[in-house]
């Protein structure tokens, strides 16, 4: 659907900057692999956080949190584990967030941090 691509890039820029302003150092954005993509991977204190981004305007088609499956979550953890094997610098200890964002029609984000959505 390319009428969202903008909507989710300026949702994963508002999950970025909300991000830092809770000590998270950025280290990549959107890591594609075959079977999987990662949208925002980072630093939180000691551990590498591997962040899905949901972005929606208003809540008419449900929360973004409602958009996490389990086949999601499985694909997410393997892109990590994948990821991690291709930079073992990085600190061992890892999880999934998510950020979810809700637009309002004035424009403005409402934005959810979920931390360890896997555990």
């Amino acid at each position: 659907m390319p009428n969202n691509i903008p909507l989710g890039s300026q949702g994963e820029t508002e999950a970025v900057n909300y991000l830092r302003t809770q000590g998270y150092r950025i280290i990549e954005r959107n890591f594609k692999k075959r079977y999987g993509e990662i949208d925002i991977i980072a630093i939180d204190g000691d551990t590498l956080a591997f962040v899905e981004v949901k972005t929606r305007i208003g809540d008419s088609h449900g929360k973004p949190v409602e958009a996490i499956t389990p086949w999601k979550l499985t694909s997410l953890t393997r892109s990590a584990e994948y990821y991690k094997v291709l930079h073992p610098e990085l600190p061992d200890p890892m999880r999934i967030d998510f950020v979810g964002v809700t637009f309002d029609k004035g424009g403005t984000p409402e934005i959810e941090l979920i931390k360890n959505i896997t555990g």
